[in-house]
């Protein structure tokens, strides 16, 4: 029984990323490619609605992580192929894999039932409005037709700044993410065997 819930989940699922991709390729006469990011924006925003939403703080986790794969895609499709490699390598193999970790050797399973943000459900709601708002102004105002070329000027400039000079500051920072880990599975066994 609970297979075909999964099942009808994943087909419900499918539908709402799929849709407004259908509706910008058959209906507002769209590329393919503008159906992509149609889609992937719309996985993006639903994943971020499951992480602020569920109850259980493990998959509000791995929705982060599907939120973070969506936004990496976006990124691939509007030409910044750099950008989501180091979405994917950053957010998504470091920082997403410590808060799982973390989260998993040090919660309790006698957790309260409702999280504590999701008791700040007004507040987070009127800054979403607010933030919803000027990024609709700042939409409409940019001319969208020159910011192509300065998009590709820059990542490659980025990129070739980032992995010229930095590269022993990424490494130091995957040393320091290691170091929490192992710190965190340390506090986790030493509370339980007290």
């Amino acid at each position: 029984m609970r297979a075909w819930l999964y099942l009808i989940a994943i087909g419900v699922a499918g539908a709402i990323v799929t849709t407004p991709a259908i509706i910008v390729l058959l209906l507002m006469g769209g590329t393919f490619h503008d159906a992509l990011v149609a889609g992937l924006a719309t996985l993006m925003l639903a994943a971020g609605l499951a992480v602020v939403t569920m109850r259980d703080i493990i998959r509000c986790g791995l929705a982060m992580i599907v939120c973070f794969l969506a936004l990496a895609g976006l990124y691939v499709t509007l030409g910044a192929p750099m950008v989501a490699a180091a979405q994917v390598i950053v957010y998504i193999g470091a920082i997403s894999v410590l808060i799982l970790f973390a989260i998993m050797l040090t919660q309790d399973k006698a957790a309260p039932s409702r999280l504590v943000f999701q008791t700040q459900a007004a507040p987070a709601a009127v800054a979403a409005i607010i933030l919803a708002v000027l990024v609709a102004v700042a939409v409409a105002g940019t001319d969208w037709g020159s910011v192509g070329a300065l998009v590709g000027a820059a990542t490659t400039d980025i990129a070739l700044h980032l992995f010229e000079n930095y590269v022993l500051a990424f490494e130091a920072v995957s040393v320091l993410l290691l170091a929490a880990v192992i710190g965190g599975v340390f506090l986790a066994k030493r509370e339980r065997d007290a």
